[in-house]
């Protein structure tokens, strides 16, 4: 694989920032690679692992002369990253995010971003419940999707670019305007792991179980709840309150769901109960036929992180 950026700079390096750096180090796709963070034990740790060629705790002295800058941050945190980094930004560099919510990111961002460079936001569909620097696996993004929510004056050799970049990191590609993004990341991302953080705080609240029986009796189902609980917390927030509408009208469509699934079990409506798991089998199996996962008891987890 040949360079494709002569230096690229890469602010946070947690599960998504990490594996990005080990792909460019393996591919051999930046002539330079800068990381920054604000913790210094944490940029320790990622010089430690060898993550980069240069460390740097300030953002603003990581993006000097940078082509290409990818933003790995907690959502809320976009804006004043963009803020601190816009004075150094040179001409021509290509500015983007990892962002799980676009309308917000962009809304944050875009304001900072100095004419003449090239601000594509952008999301891989990628990850475990896993954080920080030691989380990270090259091929993270082999087969998954990373969508791009292009500005309506991005520049098309810019935007190219980008596509070469994940495209070499093997990822499928696509575009859409950032509130159909938000709108249906909300449903297959963000709705279930709140759901799940539920689940697993109404076990931890129930007075008539134990901890230890919650923990000692994991059936698959609760047990695959808690992987996804376990995820980032501060992440997780953050998307709550950056998606704050879509998530709510996907809970709002889960629980008028939830209460027919209510009637249903307290009717005994076999039929219908039968129909639904029916209908829901057939799109878990869509999945691992569109090779999103594979079918697998742990849900190929092991299969796609060889850490886990």
């Amino acid at each position: 694989m040949s360079i494709l950026f002569d230096r690229i700079t890469l602010i946070g390096i947690g599960l998504i920032g990490s594996s990005i750096a080990r792909d460019i180090k393996e591919l051999c796709l930046a002539g330079e690679l800068v990381i920054s963070t604000r913790s210094e034990a944490t940029l320790q740790r990622a010089e430690e692992l060898g993550l980069g060629d240069r460390y740097v705790t300030s953002a603003a002295e990581a993006v000097k002369d940078a082509d290409l800058i990818i933003v790995s941050v907690p959502v809320g945190s976009s804006g004043a990253v963009a803020e601190q980094i816009a004075p150094n930004l040179k001409a021509g560099a290509i500015l983007t995010d990892v962002g799980s919510t676009k309308a917000s990111v962009m809304a944050q961002m875009a304001p900072h971003v100095p004419e003449g460079v090239h601000f594509i936001p952008g999301h891989p569909l990628a990850g475990t419940e896993k954080s920080g620097p030691d989380a990270g696996f090259a091929g993270l993004f082999k087969g998954r999707w990373c969508i791009f929510t292009p500005l309506p004056d991005t520049d098309p050799v810019a935007l190219g670019r980008l596509r070469g970049f994940w495209d070499a990191l093997g990822s499928r590609i696509d575009e859409m305007d950032p509130q159909h993004h938000d709108k249906v990341l909300a449903i297959v991302s963000h709705l279930p792991h709140i759901i799940a953080y539920n689940i697993v705080g109404t076990a931890d609240d129930l007075e008539t179980v134990t901890e230890s029986e919650v923990i000692k009796y994991s059936a698959s189902g609760f047990r695959d709840f808690t992987r996804l609980a376990a995820s980032d917390p501060t992440m997780w927030r953050d998307v709550c309150l950056h998606n704050k509408d879509a998530i709510l009208e996907m809970l709002a469509r889960f629980s008028e769901d939830l209460a027919s699934l209510q009637r249903a079990i307290r009717w005994g409506e076999g039929d219908k109960l039968f129909e639904l798991f029916s209908r829901t089998r057939t799109i878990r199996r869509s999945i691992v036929e569109a090779g999103q996962d594979v079918d697998a008891p742990d849900f190929g987890r092991h299969a796609l992180d060889p850490k886990a």
